[in-house]
């Protein structure tokens, strides 16, 4: 802010959250609506110590975030993440810690009330698989640890659900299997790693809804790409007139009637797997093998 008498220029703090250390590299963990829109971020230890961080990388879909300080290795203790194959149970003890309006280091308890949960992400898309927990989770937790009873991450604190704004004992926690896999690809290129067929579309379904269009609407193929060599069509320009291609209606026999569904059924897949698509092509529904690659885009 600047003083209107003096002219001169301070920064002031404009928002509190949590997060975590990763690795003794410097890399902390957080939710990205923590960081959206920060022109400048401070991580501030128990000890009280604080450190100018910058940002790695971000998944909007996934509300993660990945920052980094400089900080030496002996003022940084890496987090225990629990076995993926240890599974989770409802009832299960959890333990939350985080900076709830600003009140730093505070810790809560509770259980996992349920697990498998929706909820609609920062990023535009439907976050799946987030465990539901009872313990106090406010404004200021957000990129906070969930634990265990043995003190390691099983998930990161990310919402509640409140009709005043406050805790009502039903907060939402990404699970550290999906931040154990997309932390790591964030550090090592700055992005998450998206699989996709090669093909354009609008994640915003825009044509799909002005035409009351069930599915997603190929706009465009990547030369050479696996839709484009599966023999899949792409909208086409017929004059003054716009011929709707493909549209595809399912993958691997589940259906997808929106972007939300086709962009959470690739998540679960790696580069390589084959799927089988099945697209509307006028009257006709067809089903090809398409295999899937790392993209930039879907």
């Amino acid at each position: 802010m600047t003083d209107f008498w003096s002219g001169s220029t301070v920064e002031v703090p404009a928002g509190s959250g949590s997060g975590f250390v990763w690795d003794d590299a410097g890399h902390i963990v957080t939710n990205f609506h923590v960081v959206d829109g920060a022109k400048s971020l401070v991580v501030r230890f128990q000890d009280q110590k604080s450190y100018p961080a910058t940002v790695v990388g971000v998944e909007p879909r996934k509300d993660i975030a990945v920052i980094k300080i400089d900080a030496p290795k002996e003022a940084l203790r890496p987090i225990a993440v629990a076995p993926a194959k240890v599974p989770l149970e409802v009832g299960q003890k959890t333990v939350a810690i985080g900076n709830p309006f600003g009140l730093d280091h505070t810790l809560t308890t509770g259980v996992i009330s349920a697990l498998g949960r929706q909820v609609d992400g920062a990023g535009g898309v439907t976050i799946r698989d987030m465990i539901q927990t009872d313990a106090a989770i406010n404004p200021g937790n957000s990129g906070g640890p969930l634990l265990d009873s043995s003190g390691r991450l099983i998930g990161m604190n990310t919402m509640i659900y409140s009709r005043s704004g406050q805790s009502a004992g039903i907060g939402f926690a990404v699970p550290a299997s999906t931040v154990a896999r997309v932390v790591p690809q964030i550090i090592r290129t700055g992005k998450a790693e998206q699989v996709g067929m090669g093909i354009n579309i609008d994640p915003a379904s825009r044509l799909e809804r002005r035409l009351g269009i069930r599915g997603v609407v190929i706009l465009g193929l990547k030369a050479d790409g696996p839709a484009a060599k599966a023999g899949m069509r792409a909208i086409e320009q017929r004059g003054d007139e716009i011929a709707i291609g493909d549209v595809i209606v399912a993958i691997d026999e589940k259906p997808v009637p929106d972007y939300d569904e086709l962009y959470n059924i690739l998540d679960g897949k790696k580069p390589g797997d084959t799927v089988k698509v099945t697209v509307q092509r006028g009257r006709d529904k067809v089903v090809m093998p398409v295999a899937l690659v790392t993209l930039d885009g879907t």
